[in-house]
């Protein structure tokens, strides 16, 4: 018989500073969500692009549902120290209220916040002029596009460490010494 566990609460205290970072986390994200925004309506934000592709149709709604789904993820971040994390929730038929095997969250969390790392820490080496940027108008348009965007270079770390907590938190409890 599988234990179950109320899924509002956790089996084992959740460290405040992932508690914190989980809740933190879509509001850091949140600023480079808002900056893609005007894109979607075609206004550059001061960019200079001259290979830039012509407006189309289906710009807004990839752009807005580009940014819906970002926060959507970040949202998910939440699982890794909530109780619904750790036992699947009423509504999910099958698996309702039985527990969710650790690594089932670890791997998928890992994986993506490796991803997320790979995607967006690199942005200090193009600052660097590593590689080539976008280039803007001027350097308020500059400062502000690096002010927004540089935020999500936080998320992979941010959601690797949230991982290592949990998979702190839910790995079976060393054998006491005798």
């Amino acid at each position: 018989m599988l234990k179950t566990i109320p899924v509002g609460d956790t089996e084992r205290p959740v460290p405040r500073w992932a508690l914190r970072l989980a809740k933190a986390l879509p509001f850091i994200v949140l600023p480079h969500c808002l900056w893609r925004l005007p894109f979607a309506f075609d206004f550059r934000m001061g960019t200079v692009d001259p290979q830039a592709p012509a407006y189309v149709w289906w710009a807004a709604p990839y752009v807005i549902g580009l940014s819906v789904l970002t926060e959507a993820l970040t949202l998910l971040t939440l699982g890794l120290v909530s109780g619904w994390g750790e036992v699947f929730p009423r509504w999910v038929p099958v698996l309702r209220g039985r527990r969710v095997p650790p690594l089932a969250a670890v791997v998928p969390a890992v994986l993506g916040g490796l991803v997320l790392a790979a995607l967006f820490d690199g942005m200090p080496l193009g600052w660097l002029g590593v590689f080539e940027e976008v280039g803007y108008s001027n350097g308020w348009w500059l400062l502000l596009g690096r002010v927004c965007t540089s935020t999500a270079m936080f998320w992979g770390p941010i959601t690797l460490a949230l991982a290592w907590a949990y998979h702190r938190r839910r790995r079976p409890a060393a054998a006491p010494a005798r």
